[in-house]
C-alpha cells in the first residue's frame, strides 16, 4: 500500500503548491488521479466515474466559506474515493445471537486459517467465548496450524486429524461447541480441490449442514481486480454476507481489490494489515481513504467542511421550528469544529452573554472567555437526559441542581444556557411571525 499512499501524498502536496486551478491544471490533476488509480489496479470504468464526478462537482459546486478551491478539490477527491469504497460508516461487527456460527470460505492461499485466528482474538477481546472448527481435510498441516493458533488466542478448537469427511467433522465440532457453551463458532473450510467446481460444491454442502448465521469470504488483496471474479464465483453457490481482505499491508493493488469486491455487492467487514493475530481492523472507508491520502492536517480540512454542512442542516431544522436543546447541542459541536472562536462569537447573540463576557475586553480575552463558556455549556448538555434535551420545558429547579452536579458547574451556569435557549426560541418565533405577515401583505 505504501506506493499508493506515496503517490497520493505527492499529488496532494502538488495541488496545495498550485497558485490557482485553471482549466489546464484541473485536467492535468484529473489525469494524474487516473494514472494513480489505474496503477493500483482499479478498473477503468470505476476510475472514469470517480474523475468525471470530481470534475463535474468542481465546476458546479461552490467551496464552503473559508475553503480555497485547492482545498475543495482535495476534499472532492476524498469524498469520491470514500463513495467508491462503499460509502461512509463502518460495518456492524456485533454478534446478534448465541451461539453465532460464522463460516469462512475462499481459495487456497487467501489466508483463511490465519483469518480464523484473527477473528477469534478480535471477539475474545470483546468478552465472547470463541470456538474454531477445522474442516479442511486436503491441505497438509491445516489441522495443526489452526490448533496451534487456537491455543495462541485462547479459543476452543475442534478438528479430526485422520478424518477425510469434512461434514462429519463439522457435525461433531458443532456438538462439541454446543456442549462447551461457545458464543461464537468459526468454521474454517478448504481452499484447495482438484477443480474449482468441487471446491464450490463442498462449500455449499458445509453451508447446508452448518446453517451459518454469516458466510465470510476471505480474499487476498494482492490479486487486485480479480477479487470480483472470486467473489462472484462463490456467490453462485452460497450467499456471501461479508468479506475479509487479507494482506492489505503489503499491496499496491488494495484499491483494485476493494473496488472490485464492493462492485460485486459484497460488504467488506474486516481487513488484515499484517501476519500477526492482532493485526486485524474493521474496514472503514473513511479511515482507509484517510490513510491512503496521508491525511495529516487534511483531517482538519474535512472536519471544517463537514462542520459547515452540519451547520446548514441545523439552520434548516431551526427554520422549520424544530428547536430544542438537542439542536443547540448539535450546533455547539458543529461550531467547535470550525476552529477559530471569532467564527463562534459571530453565531452567538452577544446580548445573551453573561455580563462578565460582555465587558470591554481585548479580542484575545473575549475568545478565551467564550471558549470557557462553550465548554461549560457542552458539559451541561452532556449531563442532561434525552427527554430533557428534547423537551427543555420539563427542566425544573431539582433537575437544574442534578444537571449542574453532573456537569461540575453551578446551577447559575445551567440557567444561563436555558436562558440562551429561550432567547433563541423567541427570536425564531419572531422571524416566523414576520414572514407570515409579509406573506399576507404580498398576498393582499
Amino acid at each position: 500500500m505504501k506506493p499508493l499512499i506515496d503517490a497520493f501524498t505527492n499529488l496532494i502536496a502538488r495541488i496545495r503548491g498550485l497558485n490557482y486551478i485553471d482549466e489546464a491544471t484541473l485536467k492535468e490533476v484529473l489525469r494524474e488521479i487516473q494514472r494513480i488509480l489505474l496503477r493500483a489496479d482499479v478498473s477503468a470504468d470505476v476510475v472514469s466515474s470517480i474523475t468525471k464526478t470530481i470534475e463535474e462537482r468542481f465546476r458546479q459546486e461552490r467551496p464552503p466559506e473559508g475553503v480555497t478551491s485547492k482545498e475543495f478539490l482535495v476534499y472532492l477527491l476524498y469524498q469520491e474515493l470514500v463513495k467508491a469504497l462503499g460509502g461512509e460508516g463502518a460495518p456492524s461487527v456485533d454478534i446478534t445471537k448465541r451461539p453465532y456460527k460464522l463460516m469462512l470460505i475462499g481459495v487456497e492461499g487467501s489466508g483463511k486459517t490465519t483469518t480464523a485466528a484473527k477473528l477469534a482474538r478480535f471477539y475474545i477481546r470483546r468478552n465472547l467465548r470463541v470456538g474454531l472448527i477445522e474442516t479442511d481435510v486436503y491441505r497438509p498441516g491445516a489441522y495443526y496450524q489452526l490448533k496451534q493458533l487456537a491455543g495462541k488466542v485462547n479459543a476452543l478448537f475442534y478438528g479430526e486429524e485422520n478424518s477425510r469427511d469434512p461434514l462429519s467433522i463439522l457435525r461433531h465440532g458443532l456438538e462439541y461447541m454446543q456442549r462447551n457453551k461457545v458464543d461464537l463458532v468459526i468454521i474454517d473450510t478448504a481452499g484447495r480441490h482438484r477443480n474449482e467446481e468441487e471446491l464450490l460444491k463442498e462449500a455449499r454442502a458445509i453451508y447446508d449442514e452448518a446453517k451459518p448465521d454469516e458466510v465470510m469470504l476471505v480474499i487476498d488483496a494482492t490479486i487486485g481486480r480479480q477479487a470480483a471474479a472470486q467473489t462472484e464465483a462463490f456467490m453462485r453457490y452460497v450467499p456471501i454476507n461479508s468479506v475479509f481482505l487479507t494482506k492489505m499491508d503489503s499491496t499496491a493493488k488494495a484499491g483494485g481489490a476493494l473496488t472490485s469486491v464492493i462492485k460485486s455487492g459484497a460488504r467488506i467487514k474486516f481487513i488484515g494489515v499484517g501476519e500477526d493475530v492482532d493485526e486485524i481492523e474493521v474496514f472503514d472507508a473513511n479511515k482507509f481513504v484517510s490513510r491512503l491520502l496521508g491525511m495529516g492536517d487534511l483531517e482538519a480540512l474535512i472536519e471544517k467542511i463537514r462542520a459547515v454542512e452540519e451547520e446548514r442542516e441545523i439552520m434548516e431544522e431551526i427554520e422549520e421550528g424544530k428547536l430544542n436543546l438537542l439542536t443547540i447541542k448539535k450546533q455547539l459541536d458543529s461550531m467547535m469544529k470550525l476552529g477559530p472562536l471569532s467564527k463562534i462569537m459571530e453565531l452567538l447573540p452577544t446580548s445573551m452573554l453573561p455580563i462578565q463576557y460582555r465587558a470591554i475586553m481585548t479580542d484575545e480575552e473575549r475568545m478565551s472567555n467564550a471558549q470557557e463558556m462553550l465548554r461549560r455549556w457542552r458539559h451541561i448538555l452532556d449531563s442532561m437526559t434525552k427527554e430533557e434535551l428534547l423537551n427543555p420545558e420539563i427542566i425544573n429547579a431539582s433537575r437544574i441542581r442534578r444537571i449542574a452536579k453532573g456537569a461540575g458547574v453551578t446551577p447559575k451556569d445551567v440557567k444561563e444556557l436555558l436562558n440562551y435557549y429561550q432567547l433563541m426560541k423567541r427570536m425564531i418565533n419572531q422571524i416566523k411571525k414576520s414572514r407570515r405577515r409579509l406573506g399576507r401583505l404580498i398576498g393582499e
